[in-house]
């Protein structure tokens, strides 16, 4: 895991990250900016989930972990949209009845 960023990008915040929006269902890969400095949890370096709602400028994220659900709330510019395949095969699978 690389724990610096490239030389042309350190110190920077793209803001378009910083403001981005997403709807309650929508799936995120969680992904620290390590321009930020806070206390992130390494276990939640990289895993998926599904926004719950939004609580002020931060998300609700549901993230399952073994047999659990776990909730965690987390600033936008730590999150990625990602585009469930899973959904799409099975309404593929239905249109083709």
């Amino acid at each position: 895991m690389v724990k610096r960023k490239s030389i042309r990008t350190r110190g920077k915040l793209q803001l378009s990250k910083y403001f981005q929006k997403f709807e309650k269902g929508d799936s995120v890969a969680i992904a620290k900016e390590k321009s930020i400095k806070s206390s992130f949890p390494l276990r939640l370096q990289g895993r998926t989930g599904i926004i719950e709602e939004k609580r002020g400028k931060s998300y609700i994220v549901k993230i399952k972990d073994q047999n659990k659900e776990k909730k965690f709330l987390i600033e936008p510019i730590h999150l990625k949209k990602i585009k469930q395949i899973k959904k799409q095969v099975k309404e593929n699978k239905n249109d083709k009845k």
